[in-house]
């Protein structure tokens, strides 16, 4: 199958890529960073601004027929309880976990629409069941995300298309456990682990949870 990662250059963009290859799967890895995108195992590898919704069309026209788009695309910002919930802050996550999603699926899901195991997966936060003040912007903002996926999935109703959300508290990689062998990284996933789950749901038959 022919696979898109946004935000591929992540840690957990790098275990899912290699995940996806080990299992037979072309690899198509984007970011905005040609340096940090050449040291992810691909099949290729495209630089785009996935906030530009041109560029974004662009990268779509010259892709062509793809099966699978996985929006890793991250951030985090917050603390400070609803008074440091900034519009700085608020406008940098919105271009990130919401801009991005809503470029590439406008640019992707039809062709992926046209795949006989089309998906399209985002990975979410479990803040989002239970919302804390100093959350606020990073949580609302995850909501919507999984409000648009939603709606993207009604636009593929009558298609085999399919939308997954993956919800963690966060993510851990080998690399920050080995910089911070003090921390105990309580209730995070490993990036691992998550990429495992990823790559389970373009087998044939998927388990559910």
């Amino acid at each position: 199958m022919r696979i898109l990662i946004a935000g591929a250059t992540s840690a957990l963009g790098h275990a899912t890529a290699s995940a996806l290859l080990d299992a037979g799967h072309h690899v198509i890895a984007v970011g905005s960073n040609a340096d940090r995108l050449g040291l992810v195992d691909a099949s290729e590898r495209f630089e785009c601004d996935l906030t530009d919704l041109e560029a974004v069309g662009s990268l779509a026209a010259e892709i062509g027929e793809l099966d699978g788009l996985l929006h890793l695309v991250g951030g985090w910002r917050g603390g400070g309880g609803l008074a440091g919930q900034t519009d700085e802050d608020w406008a940098w996550l919105e271009s990130r976990v919401v801009g991005t999603l809503r470029n590439t699926t406008r640019a992707f899901a039809g062709a992926i629409g046209r795949s006989d195991a089309g998906l399209i997966a985002i990975v979410s936060s479990t803040g989002v069941e239970h919302p804390t003040a100093g959350n606020a912007n990073y949580v609302a903002l995850k909501a919507a995300a999984e409000a648009w996926l939603a709606a993207v999935g009604h636009a593929l109703r009558d298609t085999p298309a399919r939308t997954v959300v993956k919800r963690v508290k966060s993510l851990v990689s080998d690399a920050e456990r080995a910089a911070q062998p003090e921390r105990a990284f309580a209730g995070a996933t490993d990036v691992t682990a998550l990429a495992a789950e990823l790559t389970a749901e373009f087998a044939p038959n998927p388990t559910f949870d």
